[in-house]
């Protein structure tokens, strides 16, 4: 169970429209955190606040579009106007974009197209970026912060393949953006880590992936309720710690 003190917490949760994002604020809401639900697309995710709210849950929902730095900005108020805190970002937000160039061969970095990884890189990397830039600030002021990265064992250097380049680069940058920030965030209550959710059942993982959305949030969610003392600058799948 989740210590009490972590209960009225506020919690933002980027791409939770659908999939992992959506089961991560489930859950994190039925253990008393109030989530703030963000989505690019607003229908999508006001949708999916509503179908939350009918099971009495703590949620509210604010658009975001991770690729775009006024829309940061415009959470960062957001935030700041209706609770003046954040204690936990999850960022979830993410794309897979890199195609192959002959059906059924593998997207090599030969072939990789830097527009293709440009804009993988915008979402799962300079989003989280600006997104800690715009909350962490927030989390100093009550000395209390956890941010989840939502990572990929894609990104795992010490288990790299070739193959789908854009995803893997980004996934790489992003598990350094996780050990730079905890690095400059030594001495505070704030805890850094990644996650890898593994091979999900959504519309990225697609329908032969192994694990259900349940299964690939929980590491998430137990990342971003960490006691005080727990793991920092750290990457996890299965609750267990695995290598760089």
């Amino acid at each position: 169970m989740i210590e009490a003190k972590v209960k009225d917490k506020i919690a933002v949760v980027t791409g939770a429209n659908r999939g992992i994002g959506a089961e991560i604020c489930r859950q994190l809401a039925k253990e008393g955190i109030l989530v703030v639900l963000t989505s690019r697309d607003e229908a999508k995710g006001k949708a999916v606040c509503q179908a939350l709210e009918k099971e009495e849950l703590p949620v509210r929902y604010c658009q975001l579009d991770v690729d775009h730095p006024a829309s940061i900005f415009n959470l960062e108020n957001f935030m700041k106007k209706e609770f003046g805190r954040c204690d936990i970002l999850v960022n979830n937000a993410g794309v897979f974009l890199d195609k192959p160039e002959t059906k059924g061969d593998l997207p090599s970095v030969f072939n990789a197209k830097i527009e293709t990884v440009r804009r993988t890189m915008e979402t799962n990397v300079f989003g989280p970026l600006l997104l800690c830039q715009a909350m962490i600030p927030l989390m100093k002021k009550n000395n209390y912060g956890r941010v989840v990265n939502l990572s990929s064992g894609m990104g795992q250097l010490s288990d790299m393949n070739g193959g789908y380049p854009g995803y893997r680069i980004s996934k790489v940058s992003l598990n350094a953006l996780t050990r730079i920030l905890t690095d400059e965030l030594k001495g505070t209550n704030i805890l850094v880590n990644s996650m890898c959710p593994g091979w999900v059942k959504t519309e990225m993982g697609g329908p032969g992936a192994t694990r259900s959305v349940q299964e690939g949030a929980d590491t998430a969610v137990w990342l971003a309720t960490l006691p005080d003392q727990g793991p920092k600058g750290k990457f996890f799948r299965n609750r267990k710690e695995i290598p760089w």
